[in-house]
Formats: C-alpha cells, sequence, structure tokens
C-alpha cells in the first residue's frame, strides 16, 4: 500500500470564486493546494470584456493572503453582444485563457447567456482562428427536456453540430456528469477536452434524495445515476489526457443552500485533492492522479506544467472544517459521508 505520494502541484480547470467577502474567505481555500486556476465569469454583473477581466483578477490578487501564490486564468462569459476584437485582444495580452458559453437559465447567474448560437458564431469562428478555447456548460434549458437528460440532449443538438459547423474550435466541455459525455469527449480529438469535478466522483442522484433533501450535494449539471457516476470514475483514472480535473466547487452561504429554493453547488476547493486520492487509490490509479491534475489541464490549455510540488501522505483520517467562515456568511464544505486517509502535507 502506498503511504505518500509527490506530484507536480496541480491546477483547477474550473472555479468559481464570486467576488468581495466571499472571495476573500473562499480564495485561501484554493490557493493553499492548487498553482492555478480558470476562474468562471458569472458574477453580477458578469465579466464580459477584456477590462473587467482584469479588474477582476487584480481584486483576486489583493484578496489573495500575503505569502501565498496562486495565478487565476481569466475567462469571458459570453453573450449575444461579444465583441471579437475585444475578446481577441484580451487574448493575445496573455490576460484571458477561454470563453465561457453558459446556455441562458442554465445555472447560477447564467440568465444573461447564449439564446441563440448563431448571434455568436462571429465570436466563435475567431476564437478557432486564434486557438482560443470555448469552455461550454453542457445542458439545454428547454423545460420539455427532464433535467437529468439535459446533457446527452445537449451533446446531440447543440455541441456536435455547433463543432461540425466550426471545426477549428477548441472546446472543453466542462463537469461532465453522463457515460455519454465520457463517450463523447473520446470521440472528438486533439481539440476536446473534459473536465470532472471532485463531488461528482462521489456522489449520484441517490446521495441527494435519499432519506432526505441534502442541499449541499445539490449541484449543476445534477448528480446522475451510478452508471454514470462509474463511467467518470473509469475516464478520470484511466489517464487519458483528455480529462482533467475542474473542481466546480461553487461557494453558497449555508443561508442560501438550506433555502426553499436552494442554489445549486458544492464547495470542495478545501478537500478536494485528499478526495481525489481516496478516490484514485481505491481505483488502483494513484499512478495517474498527477496525470488528471497536474499534467492533462496544462497540455490542452497550452501552458507548462508547474514546477513546485505537493505531497499526499495516507494515515489517520483526516480532519477539515465542517464550514469556511468568510464574512459573506457560512459555507459548508463538502462531505464525502465516509472516512478519508489521505493527507495533504504543509
Amino acid at each position: 500500500m502506498t503511504h505518500s505520494l509527490t506530484i507536480r502541484r496541480p491546477d483547477d480547470w474550473h472555479l468559481h470564486l464570486r467576488d468581495g467577502a466571499m472571495l476573500k474567505g473562499v480564495l485561501p481555500e484554493s490557493a493553499r493546494h492548487f498553482a492555478r486556476a480558470i476562474i468562471m465569469p458569472n458574477l453580477v454583473p458578469p465579466v464580459v470584456t477584456g477590462a473587467q477581466a482584469a479588474a477582476y483578477r487584480d481584486r483576486i490578487l489583493s484578496a489573495l493572503p500575503e505569502g501565498m501564490r496562486f495565478e487565476p486564468l481569466m475567462t469571458l462569459y459570453l453573450t449575444e453582444g461579444t465583441d471579437p476584437d475585444d475578446v481577441a485582444a484580451a487574448h493575445a495580452s496573455g490576460l484571458v485563457k477561454a470563453v465561457k458559453l453558459y446556455p441562458a437559465g442554465a445555472t447560477t447567474n447564467s440568465h444573461g447567456g447564449v439564446r441563440d448560437l448563431a448571434k455568436v458564431t462571429a465570436v466563435l469562428e475567431r476564437m478557432a482562428e486564434i486557438g482560443l478555447p470555448l469552455c461550454v456548460h453542457g445542458e439545454v434549458t428547454t423545460h420539455e427536456v427532464d433535467i437529468f437528460d439535459r446533457e446527452a440532449v445537449f451533446i446531440d443538438t447543440v455541441l456536435d453540430p455547433l463543432r461540425r459547423r466550426i471545426p477549428g474550435l477548441r472546446v472543453v466541455m466542462e463537469h461532465i456528469t453522463t457515460e455519454e459525455g465520457v463517450a463523447y469527449a473520446r470521440s472528438g480529438g486533439d481539440t476536446l477536452g473534459a473536465t470532472i469535478t471532485t463531488h461528482h466522483l462521489i456522489i449520484n442522484r441517490n446521495h441527494i434524495l435519499v432519506g432526505g433533501i441534502k442541499p449541499h450535494y445539490y449541484c449543476l449539471p445534477v448528480a446522475k445515476r451510478e452508471k454514470h457516476r462509474l463511467a467518470l470514475r473509469q475516464a478520470a483514472t484511466s489517464g487519458e489526457a483528455r480529462f482533467f480535473l475542474g473542481t466546480d466547487s461553487a461557494p453558497h452561504v449555508d443561508a442560501l443552500k438550506e433555502h426553499s429554493c436552494g442554489c445549486a453547488g458544492c464547495f470542495t476547493a478545501t478537500n478536494t485533492m485528499q478526495l481525489l486520492a481516496h478516490v484514485f487509490e481505491a481505483e488502483g490509479a494513484l499512478d495517474r492522479l498527477e496525470a488528471f491534475t497536474s499534467l492533462n489541464g496544462p497540455r490542452f490549455y497550452r501552458l507548462p506544467p508547474n514546477e513546485g510540488t505537493i505531497t499526499l501522505t495516507r494515515g489517520a483520517p483526516a480532519v477539515w472544517p465542517e464550514k469556511i467562515l468568510t464574512e459573506a456568511g457560512p459555507v459548508t464544505v463538502f462531505d464525502p459521508g465516509f472516512p478519508v486517509h489521505w493527507h495533504v502535507e504543509a
């Protein structure tokens, strides 16, 4: 049995930091273990322009505690009014690493997202020309489609036609949750990657609903059947370069999670690396953890892997805070529901 594992310092290719008091409270939880993260732009108002992305990056860096090192990789929120020239300039400056497609109404603060893809064709074609990735929240939002089928329908009716229409577009299927998502990612060639979250490797829809509703397991895309969770675990631990970590760690104060219309999101920044070590050990794939967390993402985004390392050790059951206390309110840390014996050394 392996008792110690040293890997290159990991990155998070899908992270929500919010803003203001929440940003200040949760940023250290990611910066403690992760060197870089793709920062989601769905603020209120959203981060639409290069200038707004630069201002948000500066707020993140200002909130970083002294002595911590962390690089925010900025994204732009795609709207039907997005200017292709602004996107290209923000990318050329090195500021923006991706553009995020939210179908309108798909998740938190996505009401300003895209309703008609034809209206953003010029932006997507320019992105294909310059090699700028499109990060996709892959769900349709039409009411007639069951929430558990939204990802599969999106792949068939939106994503595949889009990639055929603009074949040079580099796409990240974010937080895939289904065996259909895994299969499509595998069929896509070098221009297609897929992130997998920590929590979707651990929970299925029963965890949310059986024995009473568990609001801190509710997320979007929602967790699916057990067969889909198992497909995700096989993909994440396979070592295949197309799959990499994007935690989708999404902080909400408890009052908005434990609510009659609770917010979607699991907060996993604090304990993701311990949880992943547990999952990969269970799958007999600890030797592939580094690829998933530290190598595959940089390769897709055409960035060098981090020079630093972290060491995980196996020992007594790990302990982490039940809640992160921020000036905005308490945020509950994801609880896997089982003991974890992996620790990240200080």
